[in-house]
């Protein structure tokens, strides 16, 4: 398992169309992908899940993920969550 603090730098935050891109993203992996906002928990490949938490730009979130492919999807996940424009 990889536990990672992440700042989003998403310009708009994780609105619906990011928050649907990176359902996909996580969807790609077989590992487990969960993302924390305070003390929220919600699975990265459930788009309702997803939807349910309001993460704004520059705020901290922490990404866990388990499973064989875990290196790969953190990376994967890191670098959606960090790019600077959409």
């Amino acid at each position: 398992m990889i536990r990672r603090e992440i700042q989003v730098q998403i310009p708009n935050g994780m609105e619906a169309s990011p928050i649907a891109l990176l359902v996909q993203t996580a969807s790609k992996f077989e590992s487990s992908i969960y993302l924390e906002y305070g003390s929220v928990r919600v699975n990265a490949k459930s788009i309702m899940g997803m939807m349910s938490i309001r993460v704004d730009y520059e705020e901290k979130i922490t990404l866990e993920v388990d499973g064989k492919d875990e290196a790969e999807a953190m990376e994967s996940m890191a670098k959606f969550l960090s790019r600077t424009s959409d």
